[in-house]
């Protein structure tokens, strides 16, 4: 039993997706964020667009 334990590497292969997908969690984080703060104000530049053009 206790070698049947020992070549078992289930676990392992777990512990290898999970950070696999942390990184990948973790990257997207960043690229959104990143992305965020650009579209934040081009959202902004068009809003104040509309509000002008609707107050003339």
């Amino acid at each position: 039993m206790l070698r049947k334990l020992r070549h078992h590497d289930g676990g392992a292969t777990a512990i290898e997706y999970g950070l696999i997908a942390a990184l990948i969690a973790v990257a997207a984080i960043s690229g959104m964020s990143a992305l965020g703060g650009g579209s934040n104000g081009m959202w902004g530049k068009i809003g104040n667009r509309v509000d002008n053009a609707m107050n003339k």
